[in-house]
């Protein structure tokens, strides 16, 4: 009853085309509307937050959620945080799924990419080379890198996905490995992913990221042997 219930409400939002913020029947006018109890709508509008598809705000109302990607990051960090502790190589395949979608898009990339978001990209790469002069490259840097040279496919979709897995993986390796980074290494491999895709060498593109993520992994083996 209560999934039926949800189904419902996702269908009304789908079905009125309402967008992000948009408000929602009050829980008098669900209970009509769908037929059921004020806890039966209260225990699905409770569920539907979970997921992101609605926001509850107490005393002001039930809205559209902002249907983001947190609860499959949450899902992520904890299934990677209990394999880890099960003695699975849970982090390396969160990894490995990064590095399947990065490898999969980043020849689509090669002399593709217009030139503002090429110049970002070496706004960042000079600020990581910057930061490295000083001893280490901060994560908020590496993961603007990776957005800005996906952001260029125009798909909010994928960059959403991109960015979460990115979050996932550096949660749950900041709290549960510690893996020693040499910053000069960090930028020179995101050194070569930006000139090989300005130079639109698909080939030598792939072979950079691979080299990037591969380097991370024989870090995270090291580490967890340790």
């Amino acid at each position: 009853m209560a999934a039926h219930i949800q189904e419902r409400i996702k269908r009304l939002i789908i079905d009125q085309r309402l967008p992000s913020g948009a408000p929602l029947p009050t829980e008098t006018e669900l209970m009509e509307l769908l037929g059921v109890s004020r806890n039966s709508v209260r225990e699905a509008l409770k569920a539907l937050q979970a997921m992101g598809i609605v926001e509850i705000r107490h005393g002001f109302g039930t809205y559209v959620g902002p249907m983001s990607m947190a609860p499959m990051i949450e899902g992520l960090i904890f299934r990677t945080v209990a394999g880890h502790y099960r003695g699975e190589d849970s982090l390396l395949e969160l990894l490995e799924l990064r590095e399947a979608v990065e490898t999969g898009l980043i020849a689509r990339l090669a002399g593709r990419i217009p030139e503002a978001d090429l110049a970002e990209l070496e706004a960042v790469v000079r600020r990581m080379e910057a930061e490295a002069a000083e001893g280490s490259v901060r994560a908020e840097t590496d993961r603007a890198f990776h957005a800005a040279l996906y952001g260029s496919l125009d798909n909010s979709l994928l960059s959403e996905v991109l960015e979460a897995f990115w979050d996932a993986f550096h949660r749950v390796r900041t709290d549960l490995v510690d893996v020693p980074t040499d910053p000069r290494v960090t930028c020179k491999q995101h050194r070569e992913i930006l000139e090989s895709v300005r130079s639109g060498d698909a080939l030598r593109a792939e072979e950079a990221i691979r080299d990037h993520f591969g380097n991370i992994r024989i870090r995270l083996r090291s580490a967890h042997r340790d």
